[in-house]
């Protein structure tokens, strides 16, 4: 069976053979998107993690081999309460269907960020998905929560603080410190989207972004499908990645 059936939901014009190894999405526009429509803004983030589902499917069959996404920030905990609960409550049902599908699926699911303040059954559903997730070697979904690219940072820092205090290294790397991260020493994110109109960052992945190429769009999350997928990486295959040469 040739490449082209196996991934036949791929476009005719996108180059399967130069794919980036690791896509990063911020989701942005969930609200905007319910509010447009004159809807709850918990509405749109309930069409969003269904969208969420559709991406992250289409990405492992065209294959992509890593995914990583914003799905809620450090600074999240500002929004309303009752945003928060849903946001919360979605990422349950998320990982409970998430769970029954993994055997099916093949995808390894991590998650990044200070896990421990999350709620009970979360942080339950969190190891459990996990510790499943040991067993398979394709696809790998990161899901960030309750992630902060600074805090990131400040965490790899520490990690190696304490351990050239007690005199277990000398000499700090590129490669040493990224290991320490919640990334974990993954590759870098060749290319990093945001949906919903916005042109930065918002502390997401500051030292693993540090040469991804940034495609914004106008598009809110909920609406971003495939097809925008692949306008995304169609515009990553046109660029020139120089790292800092000519």
């Amino acid at each position: 069976m040739s490449l082209w059936r196996k991934r036949k939901s791929a476009p005719r014009d996108l180059d399967l053979k130069s794919l980036p190894r690791h896509i990063a999405i911020i989701m942005d526009g969930n609200g905007r998107w319910a509010q447009q429509r004159g809807l709850p803004r918990t509405a749109g983030h309930s069409r969003g993690a269904e969208n969420f589902r559709t991406v992250a499917t289409h990405c492992k069959e065209i294959g992509i081999e890593y995914l990583t996404v914003y799905a809620f920030s450090t600074e999240n905990w500002s929004r309303p309460p009752k945003e928060v609960e849903t946001i919360m409550g979605l990422l349950e049902k998320y990982l409970y269907e998430a769970i029954e599908r993994m055997e099916r699926d093949k995808v390894k699911m991590k998650f990044f960020g200070d896990v421990s303040v999350l709620p009970k059954k979360l942080r339950e559903l969190i190891e459990r998905t996990e510790l499943i997730s040991e067993k398979y070697d394709g696809c790998q979904v990161n899901i960030c929560l309750n992630y902060g690219g600074r805090d990131d940072i400040i965490r790899g820092a520490q990690s190696y603080a304490e351990d050239f205090a007690a005199g277990n290294i000398n000499s700090l790397t590129d490669g040493e410190f990224s290991a320490r991260l919640y990334s974990g020493g993954l590759p870098d994110p060749e290319l990093i989207i945001r949906s919903g109109g916005e042109k930065r960052l918002s502390n997401f992945l500051l030292w693993q972004g540090a040469y991804s190429e940034l495609y914004f769009t106008d598009i809110l999350w909920p609406d971003f499908g495939k097809d925008e997928i692949n306008a995304a990486i169609l515009w990553y295959q046109g660029r020139n990645r120089r790292f800092g040469g000519v």
